[in-house]
């Protein structure tokens, strides 16, 4: 090993892996917190640009994975099906974050993390939110605007989308699919984004790299109990990682 890759030292390394190999679980079994987890975990041993390096060629492969599984024709069915969803979403993902050096992220990611955590909870301990006949366009508009407001701000937009994926009560297959499609879009553009700042660059791109093949290790073995789950379960489970998501974001509110 040349580089940074050395430089890290085995230990490090192995520890990288592992995390990747949890976090491709989980995103199999419900097709999100991907980078949700391995900031957290590959965070707490690295530094914060490391870990958002480590994330970004195995969050384009998965998401590449999630989204086309079904095949290029269900992927593309659900992309046209949410394409005002996305196309609102991006727009403002790209106006807000204009912003980011004006506003304090530690009010919006706790603003967000309390949005997340009631909302699944109350889901939890069994309200069902609907949208009303008449209102879908409005709503769909409206939870995009949300989702890419924070999303410009904190580079967090999954949350509000899968609470959304939930409200209209998908089957699990079509909202797993239809998660990949919004986040492949969304990777792609991080890559840009990081080629951009620095963060990916010659010394990075071999760890991040590395981090592809346990990450779609634990990808597949996630699908394999996403397959065997009925759809209430698929809902709970998918509710109860929000309940994390949104815990995680108060605690980066509160301590950085």
């Amino acid at each position: 090993m040349t580089g940074i890759l050395a430089d890290l030292g085995t230990t490090m390394i192995v520890a990288s892996l592992l995390v990747v190999l949890g976090a491709g679980f989980v995103k199999g079994a419900v097709g999100f917190a991907m980078p949700m987890i391995l900031i957290s975990g590959i965070g707490s041993f690295m530094s914060a640009e490391m870990a958002v390096a480590a994330l970004i060629l195995p969050t384009v492969t998965t998401n590449l994975l999630q989204a086309m599984r079904h095949g290029l024709g269900h992927a593309w069915a659900s992309f046209r099906k949410f394409w005002r969803f996305n196309l609102v979403m991006f727009v403002t993902i790209l106006g807000s974050a204009q912003l980011v050096t004006r506003l304090p992220q530690a009010v919006l990611f706790g603003l967000l993390g309390t949005m997340i955590v009631i909302f699944a909870i109350l889901q939890l301990a069994g309200w069902q939110p609907s949208i009303r006949k008449g209102f879908e366009r409005v709503t769909e508009i409206g939870i995009a605007l949300i989702a890419g407001f924070f999303g410009g701000l904190t580079g967090v937009w999954g949350p509000p989308t899968i609470l959304y994926l939930t409200a209209l009560d998908l089957p699990k297959a079509e909202s797993v699919r239809v998660q990949g499609v919004t986040y492949l879009m969304g990777s792609l553009l991080l890559v840009g984004a990081h080629l951009k700042s620095g963060v990916l660059n010659a010394e990075t791109i071999p760890y991040s790299a590395l981090m592809i093949v346990p990450a779609l290790i634990g990808q597949l073995i996630g699908l394999r109990l996403h397959d065997r789950m009925d759809q209430a379960l698929f809902r709970r489970l998918t509710l109860f990682v929000l309940v994390i998501a949104g815990v995680n974001l108060l605690r980066r509110a509160l301590l950085g």
